[in-house]
């Protein structure tokens, strides 16, 4: 099994990547293939809106898009993880759902028949991001009620995640589910 994560949080050593890596070392330990993308280590401008978006043979922004969405449509399996910021999932994270427009212009379908959720706040808006990630999953996969895991919870300061038990448990347990 493929299992790609997309991660949108800016902070490499943040909560958001550390539960990921909890999510990904369980998975690996039941034989899937992981892999993770951080997006703000890449280029990934937000969409254009081009009306002539479908009649396109190749979205026209050069950037790293490209074959970080080959990859994403390619996995088996997919973890989206972002922070809280402003309400909503990070602007990584945005930019990279809107960015997915060009493949659903073109019938582009994904492979994934898990998809795991992993969403860190500060202290509110967790069920705004979910319902936001929730909505792109629907929209972009054909993915079972069952087969979406998710893993959410609250860590104030860099670090805090580690500390929260429950929150690691969580996402570890979303990792294993995937596989």
């Amino acid at each position: 099994m493929k299992l790609l994560a997309i991660v949108g949080s800016p902070r490499l050593k943040g909560n958001t990547n550390y539960l990921v890596d909890q999510a990904l070392e369980e998975a690996e330990k039941l034989g899937a293939q992981t892999e993770k993308i951080t997006l703000s280590q890449y280029k990934v401008r937000p969409c254009l809106g081009h009306d002539n978006c479908a009649s396109l043979e190749s979205c026209l922004q050069k950037d790293d898009a490209g074959w970080i969405l080959d990859r994403f449509c390619e996995a088996d399996g997919v973890i989206l993880a972002t922070p809280v910021y402003w309400y909503n999932v990070s602007a990584q994270m945005k930019a990279f759902i809107d960015r997915n427009y060009f493949p659903y212009k073109h019938d582009r379908k994904y492979r994934a028949r898990a998809v795991g959720i992993i969403v860190v706040a500060e202290m509110e808006a967790i069920e705004d991001t979910l319902h936001t990630l929730r909505q792109f999953i629907d929209w972009s996969f054909d993915v079972k009620e069952d087969r979406i895991f998710v893993a959410c919870g609250y860590a104030n300061k860099i670090g805090d995640a580690k500390n929260n038990l429950l929150l690691v448990e969580e996402a570890r347990k979303v990792g294993r589910q995937m596989t």
